[in-house]
Formats: C-alpha cells, structure tokens, sequence
C-alpha cells in the first residue's frame, strides 16, 4: 500500500462524510415546519399558558438553537460541530444535548446489533460455503436452501413480529419487550444486569440473523461454486492436501472477499432493519429516538443519529479497503510498472 492512495482513501472519506452530512442538512429544511413552534405549542396547549408567554419562549428558544440565523451559517456551524460530533441540544428533550442521548439509546442498540451481525455474518459465510462445497451430498441442499430463499425475501420486521407471536406470546419462553426487566435499573457494571439483557435481546438478535444470514449463505453458496472450479483448487487437490485445508485455506478465504464488500456495503442496511425492528420490542434505543425525532421534526436529533450512522459505515468501509491486500497477496495498490 503506497502513502498516496492512503491519503486518497482518507480524503474520500472525509468528502463522504460531508456529502452525508449536506444532505441530511437539506432535506430536513426543505419542510415549512418549525420544530421550536410546535413544540411550544403543545406545551402551551397542556399547561395553560398565554399566548404572550408562548411568544416569549419561542423566540428564547429560537435563538438557543440558532434557528435565527441565515440559512448558510447555520449550515457553516452545522459543518463544524458534525466534525466535532457535536449536535448541540435535542429539541424535544431540552436542555439534553443530542450526544448524551446518542450515548444513553446506543448502550441499548449497538450491543444487540453488532452481535447480531457478527452472527449472521459467520454464520450465512460458513453455511453458504458447505452448501457450495462439491462434496457437501445433494439432499442437505435440497433440504436448506428453500427456507434461505424464503427467509431472505422476508423485511426483518416481519420476522421480528413473528418470534414475538411465536416465541414470546404462545410459547412464553422469552420476554415480549424491552431491553432489560422494568424493576432493574441499568448498570453495566451488574452481571445480574448484563444476563437480564442479554435474555431480552435473544429475540431482536434472531431477527437480524435469520434475514442477514440466509442472504449470506446464498451469496456465498454462488461463489463457492465459482472458486472450485478455479486451477489453484485443482491443483491443491491434485497434490494430496487435506480436506480441511483445502476447504479453508483455498476455498473459504478465496470466496470470502465479496462477501466482506458486501457486508460493509451492508451495514447502513442492517442498522436500519433493526432500528426499525426495535421498535416492534419496545428497545429504549436509537431506534426509537430516531422514530420520535422524525415525528416531532427535532432537527439536530436528527443530524446526531444519521450522521453517527454514516460515519460508522463509512469507517467499515474505509477498514475493508486497507486489510484486503492482507486477505488477498494479489491485491495491491502499489502502480505496476509496464
């Protein structure tokens, strides 16, 4: 890997990040709402205030959040605060700023979807690859692959609604909602805690891996095929090595590349489903932050949570384009000399 194509790749992901974080400046402001009014609104509405004190706040309000401000230097402090990862205070959760909430919700999402992941992942790529494998017999495959075709059809919400019927409500062997039991309080520090939520999140984990992994092993199934037939597969057979050896060092590694793009590629995809999963199992996280956020239009509740998004996928990316070449010997970014 040469410093050039590094600096490259760095600056890329900066103009990635920017080109997201415009984006998702713009579209909320294409809207008439004003997120400061409807809120004071409602408030005035329920407490009994008059419309003078209703005034007062709003432009109190207004001018906290810098909503008073020409559109392009709102847009300019915008910019400067998504580099420093601050959003500045949540709208409907005043005087919280947007990171604490970030920080707060995530502890409850990121835990149960990145194990998820990793799940689904290992699972879909080591399936696929003994569904593809040419001495895997014909009936294992005969017998696995429809259900993979029709659980990868399925939006992960759907499978979500299905274990809660299934498994929480008839069969009454896990907890139909929420990350934790309602009479504990959350410490991370408890193992009692730490056992309590990883019980309720069984159910959000097996919605994630049931879709993701049966895409996976699908995928990887269609290129297992392609690499059998390949000359270095050939030849490590024809010399006498090790099933084993062939399977994993030859066979698996080689297949295994598209699957890693696409799992980067992925991710923006997966964090959605199960964003909107977690909602079906009433998690205090993210996902319901963003869902509030999207109704009651809090701008910068917005920002924190997509931005955060972004940057996390773009990293992922960025991370699978620097280790390839130590996957793969063959790939390099070094320029070949004619």
């Amino acid at each position: 890997m040469t410093l050039n194509y590094f600096v490259r790749r760095v600056f890329f992901l900066f103009l990635v990040i920017w080109t997201a974080a415009t984006i998702n400046y713009i579209l909320p402001r294409l809207s008439d709402r004003n997120p400061v009014v409807e809120q004071i609104t409602i408030q005035v509405g329920t407490s009994g205030r008059t419309g003078e004190d209703a005034k007062l706040m709003i432009a109190n309000l207004t001018k906290v959040f810098g909503l008073d401000k020409p559109l392009w230097q709102q847009y300019l402090t915008y910019i400067g605060n998504v580099f420093k990862l601050d959003f500045g205070y949540s709208i409907i959760n005043y005087p919280r700023t947007v990171m604490e909430i970030i920080i707060a919700r995530g502890r409850l999402t990121l835990p149960f979807v990145a194990v998820g992941i990793a799940l689904s992942f290992s699972i879909g790529i080591l399936l696929g690859a003994f569904l593809g494998w040419n001495r895997t017999p014909n009936w294992v495959s005969n017998i696995i692959v429809p259900p993979l075709l029709v659980l990868s059809s399925v939006p992960q919400f759907l499978i979500a609604l299905v274990l809660l019927y299934v498994v929480a409500f008839r069969m009454k062997l896990l907890p139909m909602s929420g990350a934790f039991p309602r009479t504990m309080v959350e410490d991370w520090g408890n193992p009692a805690f730490i056992l309590a939520y990883a019980r309720h999140a069984i159910l959000p984990i097996l919605s994630i891996v049931l879709v993701e992994a049966s895409g996976w092993a699908l995928g990887m199934r269609a290129m297992m095929v392609t690499v059998e037939g390949e000359d270095y597969a050939t030849f490590a057979e024809a010399k006498g090595l090790k099933t084993g050896r062939i399977f994993f060092r030859y066979l698996l590694r080689n297949a295994l590349l598209p699957s890693l793009t696409g799992l980067a590629l992925r991710l923006g995809f997966i964090i959605t489903g199960a964003a909107v999963a977690e909602t079906f199992f009433s998690y205090n996280g993210l996902g319901q932050a963003l869902g509030a956020a999207i109704g009651s239009f809090d701008f910068f509740m917005l920002y924190g949570i997509v931005i955060i998004m972004v940057i996390l996928i773009a990293l992922a990316t960025f991370t699978m384009d620097m280790i390839y070449p130590l996957l793969d010997p063959r790939i390099t970014y070094k320029k070949q000399r004619g």
